[in-house]
């Protein structure tokens, strides 16, 4: 028996003139969750992260399909965090040709202020990165050249590309100031000072 793939409903207005959105996507190995979660850690419980891998494969443990539940499920969370006062960093992979029609709703709807962010890295860069990772062992080259999509943007206006040549310290400063009206007061250590471009983390 065929299963019909879910729908996503009409979405109404989220958030308030108050609440900031910020969507960071990129391939693996971009440095978007710790781009997402450096943030995050600056703005502290006023800020909510909603991210694609947690909702996918950690809660839904779900394949990366057209019509996913988990694209309705992400885009709930990020609302419902947004009703709820908080900030909301969306960040994952989220491939415009899945992802993209409820990302533009989520902007469209959006209150308050929104950044859109795409971190540019190279594929050769996403391999070097993963075989650092503890996702080593769950997937191979194959798959991450499956995943990849060069300059995956979403066509939004106002979407904004950061090169690798962009540092994590930068692109946070940069997300901070832009989206969040805040000022980075304390520099990272070493470890996340370096180029997004060459970075181990993702």
């Amino acid at each position: 028996m065929t299963v019909p793939l879910p729908r996503l409903l009409p979405m109404a207005p989220t958030g308030s003139e108050s609440t900031r959105l910020a969507i960071v996507r990129g391939n693996s190995g971009s440095g978007k969750s710790s781009v997402a979660l450096a943030v995050r850690s600056h703005l502290g419980r006023t800020c909510a992260v909603a991210a694609q891998d947690v909702v996918r494969r950690t809660i839904l443990k779900e394949r990366d399909v057209p019509g996913g539940v988990n694209i309705g499920l992400l885009s709930t969370v990020a609302r419902y965090a947004l009703d709820s006062g908080f900030h909301v960093i969306v960040e994952g992979i989220l491939h415009a040709e899945r992802y993209g029609d409820m990302l533009a709703d989520l902007v469209a709807d959006h209150r308050g202020r929104t950044g859109v962010y795409y971190l540019d890295v190279s594929f050769e860069e996403s391999l070097r990165r993963h075989a650092t990772r503890p996702q080593a062992a769950e997937f191979g080259p194959e798959h991450m050249r499956e995943w990849y999509r060069e300059q995956d943007l979403l066509g939004l206006a106002g979407e904004q590309l950061i090169p690798p040549t962009s540092s994590l310290q930068d692109t946070v400063r940069r997300i901070l100031a832009e989206v969040f009206d805040q000022q980075h007061k304390r520099d990272l250590g070493p470890a996340d000072s370096v180029a997004l471009g060459s970075a181990v983390r993702q």
